[in-house]
């Protein structure tokens, strides 16, 4: 016995919260609200907290808390790539604003497929999260029935419809191709073709396109499907097949910026003039597009916004606060730069 409680005296003591809340000089009330929800307390504070934290090397027990009071402060984010430039400034501020609110993300990669997502969904919530952002519009039945039956606040991002699952932040993708298509009849392009990736969202907006072009007695339509993910070398190669089908190609229209400046690079290899010889059209306003040579034309997405606005209707309804509105379509726009 002796030697058990020698061995147990000689172990450091785990910081406390009433440790951190003595170096803070606050009480442990002010810490836990601190730590709880950071949006309530003053920026002097907090920042006392923290440097409590860090001189004490306290962690917090968020497991322990979150069963006392039945939260995890934990918010699920889905996206189908991480890889992806589209989604990056998305993700980044989803975790800022959620950050601000008090809760942390739990970024999970679904890649392009529904009953991943559903599978990836259903393991989550043994986790206990307090909301749901979910990539697009189209899931299975099963991830359908998983949602209604847990009841969380779901954000779905990305994509438009009137119906969603709860909430919505998004831009509607056929009207993207359709603005897109009228943008390249005005210009006088009369044989478009397509560079296209294979998912669904990117499906819709390829609709859009076709739509328009066929209302403008632009029928025949060369098209080439590059699988997933977007990459330079897809959109050299998806050029490549374009010009070597036997086509007249005077302009390409691309569902990504990364595709758009592969068929640019690829255009100038073969010494074929953007635009003079064929314009190029991308989607995405990546950050790259503006700084290219040539600028690329692109149809631009707030994708800063869509993260913001997501976090906050989430963490609003997650506390109570009642919402204007439950579908938030931002809009886009196109901008027209030296590729067309």
């Amino acid at each position: 016995m002796a030697k058990n409680t020698q061995k147990n005296a000689g172990k450091a003591k785990s910081p406390t919260l009433e440790d951190v809340a003595l170096r803070a000089g606050l009480s442990p009330m002010t810490v836990s609200r601190a730590l709880n929800n950071p949006h309530l307390v003053r920026a002097l504070t907090l920042e006392k907290v923290r440097e409590a934290i860090a001189a004490t090397g306290y962690i917090p027990n968020l497991l322990a808390g979150g069963l006392a009071s039945r939260r995890s402060k934990l918010i699920a984010v889905v996206v189908p790539q991480i890889n992806n430039n589209m989604f990056v400034d998305t993700v980044q501020a989803l975790s800022d604003r959620l950050a601000e609110r008090g809760y942390h993300m739990l970024l999970c990669v679904s890649g392009y497929t529904e009953e991943r997502e559903a599978d990836i969904v259903s393991a989550i919530l043994s986790r206990r999260p307090e909301g749901v952002v979910l990539t697009g519009i189209q899931h299975s039945p099963r991830l359908k029935r998983i949602l209604l039956s847990s009841e969380l606040p779901v954000v779905e991002i990305w994509d438009l419809t009137p119906t969603p699952l709860d909430m919505l932040v998004g831009f509607s993708h056929e009207r993207v191709g359709n603005k897109i298509a009228r943008y390249m009849c005005e210009k006088g392009y009369k044989n478009i073709g397509l560079i296209w990736t294979e998912d669904k969202r990117a499906a819709v907006r390829k609709k859009g396109v076709l739509d328009v072009l066929h209302e403008n007695k632009l029928d025949a339509i060369p098209s080439v499907s590059v699988p997933l993910p977007a990459a330079l070398s897809k959109g050299r190669s998806g050029l490549r097949q374009l010009l070597e089908s036997g086509h007249q190609i005077d302009a390409v229209i691309c569902s990504s910026d990364t595709l758009a400046q592969g068929a640019i690079i690829e255009a100038n290899h073969r010494g074929l003039k953007v635009p003079g010889d064929i314009a190029v059209m991308g989607f995405g306003d990546l950050d790259f597009s503006q700084h290219h040579s040539p600028s690329i034309s692109t149809v631009k997405i707030d994708r800063w916004r869509v993260g913001i606005d997501a976090a906050t209707m989430l963490a609003d309804k997650i506390e109570g606060k009642e919402s204007i509105d439950a579908v938030r379509d931002i809009g886009f726009e196109l901008i027209e730069r030296e590729s067309t």
